[in-house]
């Protein structure tokens, strides 16, 4: 498995994003809030983690749910992924959503998000007039059937 650097500042009382099993591609990120937070239904709020990070170039780190929070409370990432761009400095912060009925208190240091870091591409754009024929052609939305 490749490994690389990537340097970080942590401005937050928490201790830094780590992995929790030897397999697992997504490292959890905790409020950065001196007082919990309440998130009525539906609502939303951008909540700061305390951690900037310079990524190598070509490399881009995703935000993603936790999928306890997304089942247990139904809270979710507004922009999910969210992408953290290897030129960014600031402080990366998290837009949880409230798809539930209830209430749900964020608290200091809960953990809110996943953290992956990615290799990317960039695509360069070769304009033309068609493209290859398909088996599924432009069938799309449940095209593919449920079987």
């Amino acid at each position: 498995m490749e490994k690389i650097k990537v340097k970080i500042i942590n401005d937050s009382d928490n201790a830094l994003p780590a992995y929790t099993t030897p397999s697992a591609a997504g490292m959890d990120v905790r409020a950065s809030i001196k007082e919990p937070v309440t998130l009525a239904p539906l609502g939303r709020t951008l909540i700061p983690t305390g951690l900037r990070i310079q990524l190598p170039q070509g490399y881009e780190c995703q935000i993603r749910p936790r999928s306890g929070l997304a089942l247990k409370h139904g809270i979710s990432l507004v922009n999910t992924p969210g992408t953290v761009d290897a030129d960014y400095r600031g402080e990366i912060g998290v837009i949880l959503i409230n798809l539930s009925n209830e209430p749900y208190t964020i608290t200091p240091g809960e953990r809110i998000a996943q953290m992956v870091i990615k290799q990317y591409v960039k695509a360069e754009w070769e304009q033309v007039t068609a493209l290859d024929d398909t088996e599924r052609g432009e069938g799309g939305f449940g095209h593919t059937g449920t079987e």
